[in-house]
Parts: structure tokens; sequence; C-alpha cells
């Protein structure tokens, strides 16, 4: 990709509760008002397989709740955080199928005319589900993503998991922490690919996501034109300084 410039695609990834959906909001709107053509592919809808099967199969056998948490009605899921070995079994088929599919979709998102491609989660994801202390998962795992197109950004956004918990309470509290230590020991594992985004209030991880896109922007010299560098000034000087816009516009 560095050979053939065209679209930036990056992915978030995290916890549940870490904000992903928070700081993907914000920087699609940022893309979109400096005029790029923005495009978003959510990993469980749009590259994932049996997903209905997944998901009543899941809900039959280890009777978990349905839906998405919320502070005012929790819910207990049991899915992921199922980590017995014939489940592990069957996640390591149904993660190289979805591998597969990211392949093919990263393909069809990069000649789509997007000049932006955001991940809602990544094939990152479904590696921290596995148990990464076990020598054949860490393998597995480098196969699987030695197999998938990289991001040009792989953001993790990190999180306190107590507090994520308590804006997204679906899975017990000891797991969010022990996927928190997944997520760090992939990202070990793999030589630091992904850009970590420390905790903070909304504002300081926009500005940290903020970042590195600009960055990349200016990397791959995708140009804006004159009339449109005012507006994009405008919309990031509030959230970076002025060193740093006119670093990544220059």
């Amino acid at each position: 990709m560095e050979k053939n410039p065209g679209p930036i695609f990056v992915g978030f990834s995290g916890i549940d509760g870490a904000g992903k959906s928070t700081q993907i909001a914000n920087l699609r709107a940022h893309m979109k008002a400096a005029g790029l053509r923005v495009h978003l592919i959510t990993f469980w809808d749009d590259v994932a397989k049996f997903t209905r099967l997944r998901e009543a199969s899941g809900h039959a056998l280890f009777k978990g709740d349905k839906g998405v948490g919320s502070p005012d009605a929790p819910i207990n899921r049991r899915d992921k955080n199922v980590r017995s070995w014939p489940m592990t079994i069957i996640r390591l088929g149904l993660y190289f199928v979805d591998a597969v599919s990211l392949r093919r979709v990263v393909k069809r998102a990069l000649k789509s005319g997007a000049d932006f491609i955001i991940f809602d989660r990544y094939a990152y994801d479904e590696m921290a589900n596995l148990d990464l202390n076990n020598p054949v998962s860490r393998a597995y795992a480098r196969l699987v993503l030695g197999f998938v197109p990289r991001p040009h950004i792989s953001y993790l956004l990190d999180a306190n998991p107590a507090e994520a918990r308590a804006r997204k309470p679906e899975y017990p509290l000891d797991f969010l922490y022990t996927c928190r230590r997944s997520y760090l020991a992939l990202n070990d594992l793999l030589g630091g690919v992904m850009t970590i985004i420390p905790p903070g209030t909304v504002e300081e991880v926009e500005r940290n996501v903020l970042k590195p896109a600009l960055k990349r922007l200016a990397f791959e010299g995708i140009q804006t034109t004159q009339s449109e560098i005012p507006s994009l000034k405008a919309t990031l000087s509030s959230q970076l300084n002025e060193h740093d816009v006119n670093r990544a516009l220059s």
C-alpha cells in the first residue's frame, strides 16, 4: 500500500466500553468536514460470517442475555467470555473464515472511491479473545494477522476496565481485565503495530486519535483544495494546536 497510494484505512479496537463508538463518530465527522469521502465498516455486520447462527447458538448454549447493556439496564452476556477448549477450537475456525472475508471487504473498500475508511473493530479484536498465554494461540494469531491487510493506523483505545464496565455493563469485570491484558499482549506479540490511545476525557482521547490521522493524511499526500483548507483548520484547531494543524497540512 505504501507503493500504491490510495485511501487511508484505520481500525478501532479495545475492550467493550472503551469509547470506540464515540471516537469513531468524532473522527468520521472531522474527516467529512475536511472534505474527505469517508466510509464506515462495522466488523460484526459487514465482515463476520454466520453472525445470526453465532448469536443464536451462543444464547442457546450459554443462556446469556442478548442486546447492548447500559448503566440503566445492565445485562450479562455469555459469548466471547466463555473460553473453554471446545469453544476455542470453534473460534479458531470461525476467525479464519472472518479473516478471509476481511481480505475481500478491505479490497472492495479500497476500490470504493472513499478517501478515508474506518473499521469499527478489526481482526485484532478477535485475536484478543484467545488465550495468548498459550503458544498455539499465539502462533495462530501471528498467522491470521499476517494474512489480513494491516490498517494504516490500528487504534487501540485503552481504558480502565471498571470505568468501561460502568459505561457498558455487559461482561464481568474480571473478564474485562483479562481482555485488556490480552490486547496489550497481542500488541507486544506483533511488535507494537497498534497505536495505543491512553485513557482520558472524551476531548483528550479525541485529540490523540486525530494526531496520527493527520500525519497519515500528509504522508499519503491526500490533498484538499485551497478552499477546503480554512474549513479543515477551523474544524481541527479546536482539538489541536496551530503547529500540529499546519504541520499536517503542509
